[in-house]
């Protein structure tokens, strides 16, 4: 049977590809890809094209926002129609009949894909979908290889999602976590240079191109690449600081310096117009010179309560500063025809509203409301109630902690902002390790997501390590899914997740995790109890040795499945209980008092994930796992690295 694509966009040529190979891969069969200018009804086979190449046989798009998706598939046993309101969704379209015909990707690379035997080579099919949030992403975080960072981007169309964000003009930080294995000293630590993450990063956004994902690019590093500052994470700066540079640094205590050394986190002198210029010139022109970038993040440095304070900086609020700089950006854009997003931050001491400044032209501009410092032990469903806000107080400030507290922030910047926006959280950032079975922050993350639109977001970008298939991948499953249709239960979600993840013993194996979750009480080690609480706790942690070792020999046979996907999910299961068991271990020492055995077993337990995370790293984050669980196990960033 013949493939024949309709255009050439980036990700329609890919979409073709990928439909043919995993056709193959089901049937054992040969598809040829044939390119058609326009759809003949008279040859049969799959078409796949954008809406508007099947006039008459496909409904107009319901948005005409490029960012947005819908699918459209007509299927029955000689071919038909797979489409997409753009050529990105075309891609998304290939990959939602896939699903309908029993292909899974339970977690990036390719060790997570499920390949089901087909007798047939298509099956009839009738879908018609609009993605229920426009912005559907992830966020380069973590310790990252090239391949751990292209096996997400290969896995974000698969589930559905549809942007990236690669963070800094080079993510090199994040590179070199990895290559130097800067959390591990028992793996050969290989050096790893600036001009290294150079071609990584132009590999990676072409990967990501080519299957015409929304690339979000910057945030972090406008406020030091301007002043010839080099940026690449929040390292301590070790070279010399002009003069001409430490001048635009902000005031704090009557001086201007590094803040504790680190670039990315100083602020500048934004009441200074020769400050705002070096920023705003440098944002301009970098969109004049990345046209292939759809989305720039325009963040203020990455610190809270250490901003200016001379006599132009501290008659205005920072967000006011913060809103003149978007307004003079837009600016020069439009004077250069740049029609390229710009998205602005809603974060630390900008969580708190302009006073006096308005933005111009929101048709330019998309909010970004990042909080933080919320706790994950609730959703926003469950804390819309309204909250109050704290009084403005310069360089005093005390974060929002409830998600329902932040919202009250939020609730502030949409009185004075109605254009498009997002929430950008962390929930797979360091949290998903304060939860061992991952089951609780799942249904809190099901439960934000419906939320979303509640509290006037349409989507989520979420800032999270590229790793997360071990104990399971249910979180970022439900993630993607909610995101495409916020109206699928979590009960849907996870019962298809765990069959195609674990086979027949899926409900099992979601009856241990699920358990496991409840036993740790993620609240413990989000380190949310007081001592009497903790004491309390040590009941529930008995119960997890025997919970684990009962559960081996389903482990064990569930490790020899002929799926290999689920054998692998099964052999993660193994490591991760051993890992468990350790930590369990930790924190009954810890909620009896008892700390220097409570020492002991923490090492104990970041040396076996030293030892064996060559074999889970796949699936699993070592350093952001050891950096996110620092604070609860008692050592410092120092004596980790």
């Amino acid at each position: 049977m013949n493939i024949y694509r309709i255009g050439s966009e980036p990700g329609i040529p890919f979409a073709a590809s990928q439909l043919r190979k995993y056709l193959a891969r089901a049937t054992g069969e040969k598809f040829g890809i044939r390119s058609r200018k326009r759809y003949n009804k008279t040859k049969p086979g799959i078409w796949v094209g954008q809406f508007a190449d099947f006039e008459g046989l496909v409904p107009a798009p319901a948005s005409e926002n490029p960012l947005d998706d819908e699918v459209f598939i007509r299927l029955g046993r000689t071919g038909g129609i797979i489409a997409g309101a753009n050529p990105r969704s075309v891609l998304l379209a290939v990959y939602r009949y896939l699903r309908e015909v029993g292909f899974r990707w339970i977690r990036p690379g390719e060790d997570g894909e499920v390949i089901p035997n087909l007798k047939n080579p298509v099956k009839a099919v009738r879908v018609h979908e609009r993605a229920s949030y426009r912005h559907r992403g992830i966020c380069m975080e973590g310790a990252v290889s090239y391949q751990h960072a292209r096996d997400m981007v290969d896995w974000i169309p698969k589930a559905g999602m549809n942007a990236y964000l690669v963070q800094f003009h080079r993510p090199q930080q994040f590179f070199q976590r990895w290559y130097e294995h800067e959390y591990n000293s028992r793996w050969a630590r290989q050096g790893f240079t600036f001009a290294q993450s150079g071609p990584l990063t132009r590999d990676l956004l072409g990967e990501a191109r080519k299957r015409g994902i929304i690339l979000h690019r910057i945030g972090h590093g406008w406020t030091s690449e301007p002043l010839g500052i080099r940026t690449t994470g929040w390292a301590k700066h070790t070279g010399k600081i002009s003069a001409k540079a430490a001048k635009y640094f902000a005031q704090v205590n009557g001086k201007r310096r590094l803040w504790y050394d680190i670039a990315v986190d100083t602020q500048l002198c934004y009441g200074n117009p020769k400050a705002r210029r070096l920023i705003t010139d440098s944002v301009v022109e970098y969109a004049r010179r990345h046209p292939g970038v759809e989305v720039i993040h325009f963040w203020l440095a990455d610190s809270a309560n250490n901003h200016c304070e001379c006599r132009l900086c501290r008659r205005h609020r920072p967000a006011d500063l913060y809103v003149k700089m978007l307004n003079e950006v837009d600016e020069q854009l439009t004077r250069l025809g740049v029609k390229t997003k710009i998205t602005f931050l809603i974060y630390l001491d900008l969580l708190w509203p302009p006073a006096t400044e308005q933005i111009r032209n929101p048709d330019r501009f998309i909010l970004m409301f990042a909080p933080i410092s919320r706790s994950y032990s609730t959703s926003f469903g469950a804390s819309l109630k309204p909250a109050g806000m704290t009084p403005y107080r310069r360089n005093k400030l005390k974060m929002p902690a409830g998600p329902g507290e932040n919202v009250a922030y939020l609730r502030a910047w949409q009185k004075e902002f109605n254009g498009d926006s997002f929430d950008f959280d962390y929930h797979f950032w360091r949290d998903l390790y304060k939860d061992p079975g991952q089951y609780a922050m799942a249904r809190v993350l099901h439960q934000d997501i419906r939320d979303l639109r509640a509290i006037g977001l349409n989507g989520l970008i979420d800032g999270q390590s590229q790793r997360f298939g071990m104990p399971s991948a249910l979180g970022m499953t439900v993630m993607a899914r909610t995101l495409w249709n916020r109206n699928l239960t979590f009960r849907q979600i996870a019962d298809d997740y765990f069959d195609a993840a674990f086979g027949k013993a899926g409900p099992a194996a979601e009856k241990y995790l699920r358990t496991l979750s409840a036993l740790f009480n993620p609240r413990l080690l989000r380190q949310e109890l007081t001592a009497a609480q903790q004491r309390k706790c040590v009941g529930k942690l008995k119960k997890i040795p025997a919970l684990i070792e009962n559960f081996q020999p389903m482990i064990e046979r569930g490790m020899s499945l002929a799926e290999p996907a689920q054998a692998r999910s099964w052999k993660y299961l193994k490591y991760h209980g051993r890992m468990s068991l350790l930590l369990c271990r930790y924190l009954l020492a810890m909620c009896s008092g008892q700390a220097d055995e409570a020492k002991r077993r923490a090492w104990d337990f970041i040396e076996y994930v030293r030892r064996n995370e060559r074999y889970f790293h796949r699936a699993f984050d070592a350093a952001s796992c050891l950096n996110g669980l620092s604070p609860l196990l008692g050592f410092t960033y120092e004596e980790l690295a």
